[in-house]
């Protein structure tokens, strides 16, 4: 006896970011007719744009380490990477044609270091599987039991058997992560944690007199840290910037998590600066505190030490005049110099996000919405952060799999491929 034909289920993913396409690419495999939907003109806007520099697609660093980037969220992020790790990226975007290498800093990155190249090749992948794209169709919710999206041609719905919301963060408004479903979930009583920059740069106030001479100079050798719940200092080596009113750059950003919870805790953090990270404390005092003759203090630490420029400049920022006419106390001061650092820049200049939909409003431990069944979530939107240097990248790759794993399961069971 013929069986009677089944019609496919649809799936509706929102947002045409890395975890939105990566959770169309695992539903059109599993069987399911997928349509992404986004409100800009194209898909993958942020993520064209983070790889002008060179794409840094994910990092080497042994599991053990690159799990820990996750932080307070390492266990809910471990439960993604199970099942697509970094070198499951790797092994993912060879398989689409684009080789790639690792840097000297343990990144990966595609051969030709650019991002448009790889994802040309993964829509070209995701059509012929049948996915379809959907441009300039910002969703505004629910109406009736279906999504309401908003079009040049005006207001439509859209049935869908399963919902995968991959929609961003807060950062990069312009790109299309503006976080206006924040009010739209949380009116359906979905927990959120409020959405804070995070991988970002933050204001220090310098004085005139320093901004003027130092605004967009790099410090190419140096370490910094910030004290922990014990008081304790993890250094960490790299790389910054001075801009006209704080700073930014790599090293910042690493560190960015921790500043950003103790400026809201305290009004104000400090980052501790060590301008000589290749000299112990016992040799930077021996060289401040040798006789110097009739040179200036600071012809002596430039000759001695190397400091000058805008290192220099800073001791004589951060340091009383006191301090800085005490050999002892200008020792210590270039080995941990204080910078108070007032306030995060702003989240729509940050380059990702953290806060978003919380871990306990999501069903037994999958990416459903406990309030809303059906509705998945994936992406930068979840309640999680992670530095620079491909583990933000590699974690949406992830959670965007987990979704369309668990939508699948949720829609057919027998069907959902491992």
């Amino acid at each position: 006896m013929t069986q009677p034909i089944q019609t496919p289920k649809r799936v509706a993913v929102i947002g045409g970011g890395p975890a939105g396409l990566m959770a169309a690419e695992v539903l059109a495999a599993g069987g399911v007719q997928v349509d992404v939907y986004d409100a800009m003109a194209s898909v993958g806007r942020k993520f064209l744009l983070a790889g002008k520099g060179g794409m840094n697609i994910t990092h080497s660093e042994p599991y053990p380490g690159f799990v820990q980037r996750y932080g307070a969220r390492q266990d809910q992020v471990a439960r993604w990477l199970a099942a697509f790790d970094a070198d499951a990226v790797r092994a993912w975007i060879h398989e689409l044609g684009i080789e790639t290498f690792v840097g000297t800093s343990g990144r990966v990155f595609p051969r030709e270091m650019k991002a448009a190249p790889l994802l040309r090749a993964w829509l070209h992948r995701l059509r012929e599987a049948g996915v379809r794209l959907h441009m300039r169709h910002r969703w505004l919710g629910w109406q009736d039991g279906q999504l309401r999206m908003a079009t040049p041609d005006g207001d439509r719905l859209v049935e869908a058997d399963a919902t995968i919301l991959a929609l961003g963060g807060a950062s990069w408004a312009r790109l299309g992560s503006d976080g206006a479903w924040v009010p739209l979930l949380a009116e359906r009583g979905v927990a959120l944690a409020p959405l804070a920059p995070a991988n970002c740069g933050f204001d220090v106030g310098w004085s005139a007199h320093f901004s003027s001479r130092h605004a967009g100079a790099p410090l190419i050798t140096v370490a910094a840290g910030c004290q922990d719940q014990d008081g304790k200092i993890a250094w960490r080596k790299g790389q910054f910037v001075i801009t006209q009113g704080g700073i930014e750059g790599s090293l910042v950003y690493a560190l960015s998590a921790p500043l950003r919870d103790a400026i809201a805790q305290a009004g104000s953090a400090t980052l501790w600066l060590d301008l000589a990270p290749d000299h112990d404390a016992e040799r930077v005092f021996d060289e401040v505190t040798r006789p110097r003759g009739s040179r200036s203090m600071s012809s002596h630490l430039q000759s001695r030490l190397g400091i000058k420029g805008v290192k220099a400049g800073l001791l004589h920022e951060c340091l009383s005049r006191d301090d800085y006419a005490d050999p002892g106390r200008l020792a210590a001061g270039i080995k941990r110099l204080p910078l108070t650092l007032l306030r995060a820049r702003p989240i729509d200049e940050a380059i990702s996000s953290a806060g978003g939909v919380r871990f306990d409003a999501l069903a037994n431990q999958t990416s459903m919405l406990a309030a809303l069944p059906g509705t998945f979530v994936a992406g930068e939107m979840v309640d999680w952060e992670a530095p620079t240097g491909g583990y933000l990248l590699t974690a949406c790759f992830a959670s965007g799999r987990a979704a369309a794993r668990d939508a699948l399961h949720w829609l057919a069971p027998a069907s959902a491929p491992a």
